[in-house]
C-alpha cells in the first residue's frame, strides 16, 4: 500500500476545505476514478485542511494527485491557495476497523 497527504494551509485553504465539504458528491466521484483506491479522507485542521489517500501502490496515489491538482485548478482557482504540503510513502504498518475489531 501506499499513502499520501497534501496539506493546505494560509491563504485561501480554510475556503477550500468548505468547498471541499461541500463538493464530496463531484469529490467522491472523482477519486473513484483513481485506480487502486482504498481510501479518501479529509481532515479540517486551524489553518485549513489534509487530504490523506491510501491506495494499493504509488502509482494510485500520483494519479490521485494529478486529479486533486486538476480539479483544483477547475474548481477553486479563484481561492488564491498556495501550494500544498505533499507527503507521500510506502505504508509500513496498517491497522484497520477490520483488525481492531477481531
Amino acid at each position: 500500500m501506499h499513502a499520501m497527504t497534501r496539506r493546505f494551509a494560509g491563504k485561501g485553504a480554510k475556503d477550500l476545505a468548505r468547498l471541499l465539504e461541500q463538493k464530496q458528491a463531484e469529490v467522491q466521484k472523482l477519486m473513484k476514478e483513481v485506480p487502486g483506491l482504498l481510501s479518501y479522507n479529509l481532515i479540517e485542521t486551524a489553518d485549513g485542511c489534509i487530504s490523506f489517500t491510501l491506495c494499493k501502490d504509488k502509482a494510485g496515489t500520483d494519479r490521485s494527485l494529478t486529479a486533486a491538482k486538476d480539479w483544483l485548478k477547475a474548481n477553486a482557482g479563484n481561492l488564491g491557495l498556495e501550494p500544498p504540503t505533499v507527503w507521500d510513502g510506502k505504508v509500513l504498518v496498517h491497522i484497520g476497523a477490520d483488525v481492531a475489531a477481531h
